[in-house]
């Protein structure tokens, strides 16, 4: 059966009202993401600035993955992270059945690959500038997906620490 609009838009606004919470935090995520890319264009082209012996903000025009693994590999870095959101988007329901570190995991991922997107559709690059000096420069999105992604392993462990208790 064909859903008018008037009931199309009370299902959409009553979800709205239900993860307003998971949109505060997606909407912060990326809004920290946005601005922190905006400042290190702007201040940290000139150079790396030293902040501690063990870290610096170093501006880096990064066209590959992590690690920097498939440098150049813009196009098909855009396509695998559409495919990513499409899945978390398409199947969210289903995986906030699995529990709120799934559903949080993917939030922050879902933010954190629509961060790092807009910098390779918008720019052709993705700014990274936080530099631990012993591990590959990174930005607030690259965080956000590994939190996202530590999340899912520990909703894992959790759930077969569970499912033996039960046994």
């Amino acid at each position: 059966m064909k859903q008018s609009v008037r009931e199309r838009w009370l299902e959409v606004k009553n979800w709205i009202d239900q993860n307003a919470c998971v949109l505060v935090v997606a909407a912060s995520v990326l809004a920290l993401d946005r601005i922190s890319k905006v400042l290190a264009q702007t201040f940290l082209i000139k150079g790396p600035l030293k902040v501690f012996p063990f870290f610096q903000l170093h501006y880096v025009e990064n066209t590959g993955a992590a690690f920097g693994m498939m440098q150049g590999g813009n196009w098909l870095l855009i396509f695998v992270m559409l495919a990513i959101i499409g899945y978390i988007l398409h199947s969210w329901k289903e995986l906030c059945e699995h529990g709120k570190l799934v559903k949080w995991g993917c939030v922050l991922i879902l933010s954190g690959a629509l961060g790092n997107l807009y910098d390779r559709i918008v720019l052709g690059y993705v700014v990274d500038f936080l530099d631990f000096l012993v591990w590959p420069v990174f930005n607030v999105a690259d965080s956000a997906i590994t939190l996202g992604g530590c999340l899912f392993v520990l909703s894992l462990f959790f759930s077969e620490k569970q499912k033996q208790e039960a046994k």
